[in-house]
């Protein structure tokens, strides 16, 4: 038989010298099969909405209890001493009244200066602290010398020491060279830095990519421009976090200022509170005044950096 009698009668048949492709034959696709739309189930158990009131009740509970000392103070600087001594408490002020604070400012108690030297203090040992527990975490973290981790760890070991151990051996080296009751003293042996803020600032420091800064180095970025321009921005809620941190120990610190400062010209506000406190036994009326203009830059503070801190904190969904 010829080939091409050979090929009609085999048509699938291809000659290995023609271009054209075979034509095979023709195969029925499966059916297809529709998948089906699974809905989630939104419907709100008893459990769930248990678990949520419960939850809130908590929440609440615990605002409440934070913020009534706060309450309590504020109410009784505008009772008048006649009313917070018949009267419950937590009784509202009636009538209001400022009086308390008239007399706090006046000559014979003269808050003024207390307050303007505690915001001194503690405006030099915040920049201080801030500056120099940056400088040292960014060596600790990025730069490379003999005995980095010994030096490091010997410094951090020294938060295992209680502060109140340091006391008589530092106020007797600060009182030698002359720095008793002067702002120096209250100042000079806490602004360089702490090794607490310089352990936090390292943690962050160490998790910023390599890869970052060294790209920063190829377009010619030293070590300050560096620190200046890429790890500072990239940890700005842990910085916003650690300066309200040291605000709030350095305008709360009462034994350090007791000690080295008790004149009237160096008192802070905490201990010029603790000396209304045995002038006006009976007049609490015009402590807890003193105790409310103390506490109020602090809550004003935590109300501007909220959200830094609770961005350092990883907490997205709290507002």
């Amino acid at each position: 038989m010829s080939v091409t009698s050979q090929a009609a009668h085999n048509p699938g048949h291809r000659d290995s010298g023609s271009t054209e492709p075979a034509t095979l034959p023709a195969v029925d696709a499966p059916p297809t099969v529709a998948t089906p739309i699974v809905r989630q189930n939104t419907h709100r158990t008893p459990r769930w909405w248990f678990s949520v009131i419960l939850t809130y009740v908590f929440l609440a509970v615990g605002a409440l209890l934070m913020l009534v000392p706060f309450l309590f103070s504020v109410m009784t600087s505008l009772k008048t001493p006649h009313q917070f001594s018949s009267e419950p408490p937590l009784a509202l002020p009636d009538p209001l009244t400022l009086d308390n604070f008239t007399a706090l400012f006046n000559p014979s108690n003269n808050f003024i200066v207390p307050l303007v030297v505690t915001i001194q203090v503690v405006a030099v040992l915040t920049v201080g602290q801030m500056v120099f527990s940056v400088l040292a975490a960014f060596a600790f973290a990025r730069l490379q010398f003999p005995g980095r981790e010994l030096i490091f760890w010997a410094y951090i070991a020294t938060l295992m020491i209680p502060p109140i151990v340091l006391m008589i051996p530092l106020y007797s080296m600060v009182s030698q060279v002359g720095m008793r009751n002067t702002f120096a003293g209250l100042v000079v042996p806490f602004v360089l830095g702490s090794p607490y803020a310089i352990f936090l600032l390292r943690q962050n420091f160490q998790a910023v990519p390599q890869e970052v800064l060294d790209a920063a180095k190829l377009d010619g970025a030293g070590q300050w421009r560096s620190l200046w321009s890429i790890v500072l921005p990239m940890n700005k809620p842990i910085l916003a976090t650690l300066f309200l941190i040291t605000v709030v120990t350095q305008w709360n610190n009462f034994l350090w200022p007791s000690i080295i400062a008790p004149g009237k010209e160096w008192n802070v506000l905490t201990v010029a509170t603790s000396a209304l406190q045995t002038q006006h036994s009976g007049n609490w009326t015009l402590v807890m005044a003193a105790t409310t203009v103390s506490l109020l830059p602090l809550v004003l503070l935590f109300l501007a950096f909220h959200k830094q801190i609770v961005n350092s904190l990883g907490i997205t969904g709290l507002k």
